[in-house]
């Protein structure tokens, strides 16, 4: 019977000095260990020595203690994660303060802060995913009901952390980290009341932004009139470089995070379904995506910060378009096409947001280009037969419209659109020549096409620690997509090209046509071809056996003495001649008679009573002889005879190897020995009792082999110590035990008694 396990929070622990000690719950600030946690500091912007070094400095303080937390119990752990205060405010710097994925293009490009970064941001998740798990092992866990409530009542996790979380780790983990967040949902349902309550915070962030840039939303009030005696209101076009930079990465960083939680943790998107994200989202879109781009064509300001900011306002602008499809997605599609009850309910609220959007021309049209709204519809037709067709025709129509009042041709097929090349950079062609024409520059065609690089999120080399990669078959793919424009080049150069840009084929297509490839790639052959793999080794080259090398070794030997192979019999000989040659018998004897010599050549010394076992002869007397233990009697209770202790062992010659004459002298010496031993027994008066058992007992066993008798089985009737369970036969044993045991012993005295005194056998 195995012990229950019991869970950690009933875990009792005893601790303390011998005579001080002390019982304490497994959980208790007591038992944390004193140990510092450092904040984290983000790398350094540029690659002076001083501050790469001050960062890897700290950076390897808090990697160190990491492993060690790492390291720790699972009651240890617990108990640094929950008391340690220096713990949760460096895990805190950390989301606040590290890089996200389109940051790092800005960073210090040294490969020790890359490495250390990277090595940092695996321990950072790995602490978190284990905050996140209750269960670690059959033996290491926490009561489900018992974890929540830790995790929510000391702060562990909280909503925002849970954003941040997503977009530093979300990316290359999505499966894991739903796992992750699932897990904490599950676990303490109290995260959907707050989630509840986050996403008006998240819809006032959009309102703080059109407040900045001069705008208000319906909501907010803005047919309210504008007081005479107030300021006027700051713009895009006239507020600072630097206001306008934190303005555009507050929404970058807003619109980043949203996406990544969303993408990870789908089961969230009906509680921003249910707060009317969408028409507000639709409406910040609309408002003041036109005002960011107009500021940054229009105005004139450093030219690496322009094209940084640029980029991310069109990342921006993607991923608002990627919330909108993700909530239409998981709020309406999908329960439509998994045939839910209430199928009309769903179909007529897609329907519904979708007539909110009429009036967002704009945005609109940029969600048809990257997620054709035809598309939507035709699925709707199929899930359920009785929609709609008038407003469905008046939806397409609504569409069509908006990409003339916008003043952009819409493509001839949008799904054959959406799926070649980065939808949001074609959605915005007419941009390009305004920002290049207020950068300076002319109209041509390289410089029309150069804003080309920040229009693209372009996934960098080690962004959180990770090389972009693509499987074969669509590698293969993007190698014929860009081979089809540019047959000339070789394979292995556009390979070259590929990884250096992300596997982004557009981009490689445009970068080779405007000559504006990196150094490295410009020293390259274009002609180069795909480099050969390198065939494997082969199994025999790399085998390791014990017949290596040798005569018969056919991997290694191209010639075999082939005389001595042979299959079955030798050629030329008989089975008795090979059964009459005894010439390895001959080489064993004398091997073995050359061994006896050497023994009997030794000298064995004698004391002065002339037993064996003495000092040798050429022994030197040595006086500085340690003789502290010659007093004790080393044997003196040992069973064995005086000879076994003095005699050395006589040599015996293997019977194979014996001489007729050998074997007569033997066998005379061991009849001398069994008449002595006769002597010696007619000697004694009375034999010893014990050897006298021990020869009955032998007796009796042969004679029950003889006639097949079995014994009795083992009775395991004493079993094991109390507390510790007892096995399957203890208890039969037992068992039968107590059904038999009146038929004799002393359970029946009384009855016997009766018995006896009926037949007269005790006097009354």
């Amino acid at each position: 019977m195995a012990c229950a396990r019991v869970p950690l929070d009933e875990q009792q622990v005893t601790e303390g000095p011998r005579g001080r000690e002390r019982t304490l719950p497994a959980l208790h600030p007591a038992r944390k260990e004193d140990r510092g946690f450092l904040p984290y500091q983000p790398p350094p912007e540029d690659s002076s020595p001083a501050k790469v070094e001050e960062f890897l400095e700290q950076a390897q303080f808090i990697s160190e203690d990491l492993e060690w937390l790492l390291a720790l119990p699972h009651d240890k752990f617990w108990c640094q994660v929950v008391f340690d205060e220096s713990l949760q405010k460096c895990l805190d710097s950390y989301l606040r303060n590290a890089p996200r994925g389109i940051d790092f293009a800005s960073l210090s490009s040294s490969p020790a802060v890359a490495e250390m970064q990277r090595s940092l941001h695996r321990s950072i998740f790995m602490v978190f995913l284990r905050m996140a798990t209750h269960k670690e092992s059959k033996d290491n866990f926490i009561t489900p009901a018992v974890f929540g409530e830790i995790i929510y009542d000391n702060f562990l996790f909280d909503i925002p952390k849970i954003l941040d979380l997503c977009v530093l780790f979300g990316r290359g983990n999505t499966q894991l980290m739903h796992k992750m967040i699932e897990n904490i949902f599950n676990q303490q349902p109290s995260y959907y009341g707050d989630l509840n309550e986050t996403v008006p915070s998240i819809i006032q962030v959009f309102d703080t932004i059109l407040e900045k840039c001069g705008l208000q939303s319906e909501e907010t009030g803005a047919s309210e009139p504008v007081k005479l005696n107030t300021q006027p209101r700051r713009t895009p076009m006239t507020m600072t470089e630097e206001d306008l930079a934190d303005l555009v990465l507050y929404l970058c960083d807003t619109c980043t995070t949203i996406h990544s939680f969303l993408d990870i943790f789908p089961e969230a998107c009906s509680t921003f379904h249910q707060h009317g994200f969408l028409n507000r989202l639709s409406s910040f879109y609309e408002m003041a995506v036109p005002d960011l781009e107009k500021a940054l064509t229009k105005r004139n300001f450093d030219k690496c910060l322009q094209e940084d900011l640029w980029r991310r306002v069109c990342h921006s602008r993607r991923r608002m378009v990627e919330i909108t499809h993700l909530l239409l997605q998981h709020t309406c599609l999908q329960p439509i096409l998994e045939g839910s009850e209430h199928t009309a309910s769903f179909v007529e609220d897609f329907l519904q947001t979708f007539s909110a959007f009429l009036q967002e021309k704009r945005f609109l049209a940029d969600y048809d280009e990257q997620f054709p709204v035809a598309d939507d519809i035709s699925l709707l037709q199929q899930a359920f037969p009785h929609l709609d067709d008038t407003r469905t025709s008046y939806l397409l129509q609504a569409v069509e419209s908006a990409w003339d009042s916008i003043g952009k041709k819409r493509p001839v097929t949008a799904s054959s659109a959406n799926q070649s090349g980065d939808p949001v950079s074609k959605a915005y062609p007419d941009i390009r020549p305004a920002l290049m024409e207020a950068a300076g520059g002319g109209a041509t065609i390289g410089e029309e096409r150069r804003g080309a690089e920040a229009m693209v999120d372009i996934p960098c080399k080690g962004a959180n620690g990770a090389v972009c990669t693509v499987s074969a078959g669509e590698l293969e793919s993007l190698l014929s997509h860009i081979r089809d424009l540019l047959p000339d080049l070789g394979e292995g150069f556009l390979l070259a090209c590929l990884e250096e840009y992300g596997y982004d084929s557009e981009l490689v297509i445009n970068n080779i046509l405007e000559d504006k490839l990196a150094p490295e790639l410009n020293k390259l052959d274009r002609a180069m071809p795909r480099p050969v793999k390198e065939a494997l080794p082969s199994v025999i080259s790399s085998r390791s056996n014990v017949f290596n090398d040798d005569e018969f070794d056919v991997f290694n030997r191209d010639q075999l003495d082939m005389s001595r192979v042979w299959k079955g019999r030798r050629p030329g000989e008989s089975v008795r001649e090979m059964l009459n040659d005894k010439r390895h018998i001959d080489e064993q004897r004398e091997r073995y008679q050359s061994y006896q010599t050497v023994v009997e050549e030794v000298p064995i010394a004698t004391d002065q009573s002339g037993n064996q076992g003495g000092t040798c002869p050429f022994d030197d007397y040595d006086d500085e002889y340690d003789d502290t233990y010659d007093i004790n009697q080393v044997g003196a209770n040992d069973l064995d005879e005086d000879d076994d202790l003095l005699n050395r062992r006589p040599f015996t010659t293997p019977q194979v190897l014996r001489t007729r004459r050998q074997e007569e002298e033997e066998e005379e010496g061991e009849e001398e020995e069994e008449e002595k031993e006769d002597a010696v027994k007619r000697d004694q008066f009375v034999q010893d009792p014990a050897v006298l058992r021990e020869r009955a007992e032998a007796r009796r066993i042969a004679m029950q082999s003889r006639k097949g008798y079995r014994p009795p089985p083992q009775s395991h009737v004493v079993g094991g110590p109390k507390g510790r369970g007892q096995t399957q036969e203890t208890v039969l044993d037992r068992r039968r035990k107590e059904m038999n045991k009146s038929r004799g012993a002393n359970h029946s005295r009384r009855t016997m008694a009766d018995r006896k005194r009926n037949k007269g056998m005790i006097p009354s």
